[in-house]
């Protein structure tokens, strides 16, 4: 499967390191599934460099009532605001390499950077640690990037070029409301030797429904044990709701992606993961699969405590750890193995 576009099929994430500043926490475990990504932002702050571009209409042609304020600058680290999607126009580099992990082999990803936060609220995300941006946050001047784009494909032209945008943000978060597939779906279909993955744990995929992919974009899912969904990402879509998505995405002639990250320790949970890969090879055509990537759970010591204060209920950061070879907290090494042995025998038993 991972073969088809020069990647191995199992493959480790990292992250990036920004600022920290911890988040309010709104965790409340009986809020119903999906209820955060299906309300749509209920005010806009706009930078006024942006706001006659695309993104700005179009966020107006699809929320026609939403209040809308008009600023020089948006600053960093404004008070956190549920309700606020704020739109600015970004002045760094909208592509950046995977930074990988000293002492680690890389994955060769390469970053679209298109918008900052998430609110599904995981409870394990690296985001709480990392960012000192609070709220949900786009970058209007999409022009550039797409000019950043274009230079960059042009001076490497031979080269196997593997975006993702679910770096900083998930991809499909937003896009009910800001279009952005609509855009960056049909560009990728026209490059020989790009490809872009969209990484998700929704199931927002609407907009990709008539597209002009050409085989070029791969619509990827986080999964996990459904116990763990429940628990530790009970704002996003139910695992059924992602593989039923995923499903369409196939109908649809897109390639497929899944990335089993992080894997955690729990009660019984051998038998959980079993499930749950027995579940996604029910639904998916395994020759839709074009890479399956697996990560155990690591974090850096500082976000144990956030996790802690904002997800009290969550147990995750109680395991056996051992401080890796990068400074984060990670699995003893046995626990490790013993992850990813059985993920690996459960997917080529579903899939071989």
């Amino acid at each position: 499967m991972g073969r088809r576009f020069g990647v191995r099929m199992f493959q480790s994430s990292s992250q990036h390191r920004l600022r920290h500043q911890r988040l309010p926490s709104h965790s409340d475990p009986d809020r119903p599934c999906l209820a955060m990504i299906r309300r749509p932002p209920q005010k806009l702050m706009v930078e006024k460099d942006v706001a006659a571009s695309p993104m700005v209409q179009t966020l107006l042609q699809r929320l026609p009532r939403i209040p809308m304020t008009i600023v020089d600058r948006i600053a960093d680290g404004n008070p956190f605001d549920p309700d606020l999607l704020e739109v600015v126009a970004f002045k760094g580099r909208f592509i950046k390499k995977c930074p990988g992990t000293q002492h680690y082999l890389c994955c060769g990803y390469q970053i679209l950077h298109g918008g900052i936060q998430c609110n599904l609220d995981c409870s394990y995300c690296i985001l709480q640690a990392y960012l000192n941006q609070p709220n949900l946050r786009v970058f209007g001047n999409t022009d550039d990037l797409f000019a950043e784009l274009d230079a960059h494909l042009l001076a490497n032209p031979h080269q196997l070029h593997r975006f993702g945008t679910g770096e900083f943000t998930d991809s499909l978060l937003l896009d009910p409301w800001t279009g952005a597939s609509r855009r960056l779906v049909p560009f990728f279909a026209r490059q020989p030797h790009a490809v872009l993955e969209l990484k998700t744990k929704t199931d927002c995929i609407d907009n990709l429904a008539d597209l002009p992919h050409n085989g070029h974009t791969i619509v990827a899912w986080s999964l996990n044990a459904e116990s763990i969904r429940s628990g530790e990402e009970s704002r996003a879509a139910s695992i059924g709701q992602r593989l039923a998505a995923a499903k369409r995405c196939a109908d649809w002639g897109y390639w497929l992606a899944f990335h089993f990250d992080p894997l955690l320790e729990h009660p019984h949970w051998e038998e959980t993961y079993r499930q749950v890969v027995a579940r996604l090879f029910d639904q998916i055509d395994p020759t839709r699969v074009v890479w399956i990537s697996l990560g155990a759970f690591r974090f850096m010591p500082e976000l144990k405590p956030i996790i802690q204060q904002r997800h009290p209920r969550s147990r995750i950061v109680y395991g056996e750890f051992i401080r890796g070879l990068d400074g984060k907290m990670r699995y003893f090494r046995d626990i490790r193995v013993g992850l990813y042995r059985v993920m690996a025998d459960a997917i080529r038993q579903a899939a071989p």
